[in-house]
Parts: structure tokens; C-alpha cells; sequence
């Protein structure tokens, strides 16, 4: 099984530059896959990516809007699929399978509902239980200002690093590292990502 994340950038089209957007996305998906195979970007704001290690596809997701929202004025919406891979191509959008067209099919759906993460799996139930889960995380994260999805960003980057020494990499006090943790909630989106990955183990 392999898991699929296929997205977005919201509102490119009003972007005063491509590279205000397409910089900041291929720098995120090359420091997620050091093998360029495994993520292709294609009409200029829309991309792929595969995440192999199918437990890790929420926290892979979280740091892809966390990378770009840390960027004034971008955000992006992405669909994981979760599912077998049949055939592998020289590129992911050469590859097919049932993780492929989840991801596709559940993208196509995001924009009409308004949600901009959502999961498909084999299983209805589960689908149904972490979506829920995901439209509650994404009250926070919908509305993360930069300095939040920095320091979302640094924290999911550099995991063992203390809140002093994240604080070091952004030139603020500790006091304030731990401000922007909390108005992010992340927390509570790394308690998300222990139950996912838990769920997802059920597979």
C-alpha cells in the first residue's frame, strides 16, 4: 500500500508572480523526497506527491500547508488516497492504482465542499471518522497567520529541537515560540497525528 497526496495552491491565479508560489512548493516537496519520481508538479499550481510510509501521509500534508501558509497570502488544499499501487511509472503521475484515483477522485470534490483536506481509504468508516477529524483540525489550521505556520513549520522540521532553540532559528524569545505553538494548536494537530497513524495501522 502507498498513500497519495494530490493538491493545489488557492487562488494562484491571483498571485502577482508564479514564483511567489512555485518556489516555496517545489523547496517543500524536494525536502519531503529526495527522489524527484516521487512528486511532480503539473499546470502550474497543481501537484502530487507519494508518501510511502502511508502513517506518515497526515503529518506530510500538515507540513506541505504549514511550508506554503508560512508565505503571505498562500494556501493550498490536498486530498490523501490511501490504497495499492498497481503500476509504477517514471514519474508519480505515470503511476496508477487505487491510492491514484482516491487521491484524484477526492480532490475533485474539494473545492464544491468547501474542505480543504480530506482522506479516502477502502474503508467508509474510517474515512468518515478522520474526515471529521480533519474538518475540526482544519479550523485552526485554515486560519494559521505566517508566524504560526513558521513556527509549525520548524517545529515538524527539527522535532527534538526545544522551544529555545527553535526560538534561535527565527530570532524571537522562547515566550514567543510557545505563543505561536498554542495559536496554532499544534498540540492538539500532533495528538491528531498519533490517532491517525493509529487508524491508519488498521489498514
Amino acid at each position: 500500500m502507498t498513500s497519495i497526496i494530490t493538491g493545489d495552491i488557492i487562488k494562484s491565479r491571483k498571485a502577482i508572480s508564479e514564483e511567489l508560489w512555485l518556489i516555496p512548493l517545489k523547496s517543500a516537496l524536494s525536502k519531503l523526497s529526495s527522489d524527484a519520481s516521487f512528486y511532480d508538479i503539473y499546470r502550474g499550481d497543481s501537484f502530487q506527491l507519494e508518501c510511502s510510509k502511508i502513517e506518515d501521509s497526515f503529518r506530510t500534508a500538515v507540513y506541505i500547508k504549514a511550508f506554503l501558509k508560512s508565505i503571505k497570502g498562500l494556501d493550498v488544499r490536498m486530498s490523501i488516497g490511501i490504497g495499492t499501487k498497481n503500476y509504477q511509472g517514471n514519474s508519480v503521475s505515470e503511476s496508477n492504482g487505487e491510492a491514484f484515483i482516491y487521491s484524484g477522485e477526492t480532490f475533485e470534490t474539494l473545492k464544491k465542499e468547501k474542505q480543504n483536506l480530506k482522506l479516502k481509504t477502502s474503508s467508509e468508516k474510517l474515512n468518515k471518522e478522520i474526515n471529521l477529524y480533519f474538518r475540526l483540525a482544519l479550523i485552526a489550521m485554515d486560519n494559521w497567520t505566517t508566524n504560526s505556520a513558521e513556527i509549525v513549520k520548524l517545529s515538524l522540521e527539527h522535532p527534538r529541537m526545544i522551544q529555545t532553540e527553535l526560538a534561535k532559528l527565527v530570532n524571537i524569545s522562547q515566550d514567543a515560540v510557545s505563543k505561536r505553538q498554542k495559536r496554532a494548536y499544534l498540540d492538539e494537530i500532533q495528538d491528531l497525528d498519533s490517532i491517525y497513524r493509529q487508524k491508519i495501522a488498521q489498514l
